[in-house]
């Protein structure tokens, strides 16, 4: 395995830690500007606000009380311009484009329109990058090392083998979590979720939990794909939809905007899905905790360089994925 000098270079091996919980489930109060609205956000929401407690009209009213209780007094015009983001890049083989993607994150102007301005960790960056390696190959790793030694917002994670999306984001969500961050973005590496959508994810992050990058809401879209994979991503979201009852019209797009409060409300360790099917069950469990979810339009376009890494095997996982959660969500158990 290549061995990093960086000292913002560590490697970690999947689950061998627990995320700790937070005693309370964060509640963000913020002026909402017009930002949202030019982004084109399109919200979902439940009828239950977030919040553990579930069923019967005493539990429902000692739940209100709670969360009133316990939550933060709404914070109103500068502390939502300097929320601190994180960017998270899962990598295998993606030497082509880590680079090139990786310095359009970082000239990004996040400024108060956005809600950016403040450092993560030791860094003098507004936005922070990481980027979880899965021992490419092709030596993107050490390309991230070699970034990560002249940009101080750029963390590299160094994984010993190719262990699957799923995990790569957990990794990604505690690395996030531990540096500080207030909104996490995860994207692909390839460019087919381009840079300049991130700050529309974090503008919607005023008015939802959880920012979808959508390909199909008015405005959004797909560039150089056949017949063949439209027909199966389209599939793909309506089966999920139909059997969880997810509103989000693209419920497997990876390009998503986080909130620190919805992440730490999750038991990231007991989620069983991996690779695509993560996207699924995460996106499930943030609409069953009642959190509010939104999506921006994108335009998606094929990778640049590089292969697909969507396989037969992907494919199957998800529909067993979406399987299981349904039988759980028919008995009451997700």
């Amino acid at each position: 395995m290549y061995t990093s000098t960086c000292p913002r270079s560590r490697y970690i091996y999947p689950r061998s830690s627990r995320l700790t919980d937070s005693p309370l489930q964060k509640t963000f109060g913020a002026a909402v500007g017009d930002e949202a609205a030019q982004a084109g956000l399109i919200t979902h929401s439940n009828k239950k606000p977030p919040g553990k407690f579930t069923g019967g009209f005493l539990l429902e009213r000692v739940r209100l009380w709670y969360n009133k209780a316990t939550s933060p007094i709404p914070c109103k015009g500068q502390c939502m311009k300097t929320m601190a983001i994180a960017v998270i890049i899962p990598t295998y083989n993606e030497s082509d484009n880590i680079e090139a993607l990786a310095k359009e994150i970082l000239a990004l102007r996040l400024g108060p329109s956005t809600g950016s301005g403040q450092a993560l960790g030791d860094t003098t960056e507004a936005i922070a990058i990481i980027i979880v390696d899965d021992n490419s190959p092709d030596g993107t790793g050490k390309i991230a090392d070699e970034l990560a030694e002249l940009y101080s917002g750029i963390n590299v994670i160094h994984r010993p083998a190719k262990l699957g999306l799923g995990t790569a984001h957990i990794a990604g969500f505690k690395e996030a979590l531990a540096l500080g961050a207030d909104c996490v973005v995860t994207m692909d590496a390839d460019f087919s979720h381009h840079p300049s959508y991130i700050p529309d994810l974090v503008a919607g992050s005023r008015d939802a939990q959880l920012v979808i990058g959508s390909r199909y809401v008015d405005g959004g879209g797909t560039v150089n794909w056949g017949l063949r994979r439209q027909i199966l991503s389209r599939g793909a979201n309506a089966f999920a939809r139909l059997v969880l009852g997810i509103r989000a019209h693209d419920c497997t797009a990876g390009f998503r905007c986080y909130r620190r409060g919805m992440l730490e409300s999750i038991e990231l360790n007991e989620i069983f899905s991996d690779g695509y099917s993560f996207l699924i069950e995460m996106l499930y469990k943030c609409q069953r905790r009642g959190w509010e979810i939104g999506e921006v339009p994108i335009i998606f376009e094929d990778r640049r360089h590089g292969t697909s890494k969507i396989s037969r095997r992907e494919i199957f996982n998800a529909l067993y994925t979406v399987l299981c959660l349904g039988c759980k969500r028919v008995f009451r158990r997700g």
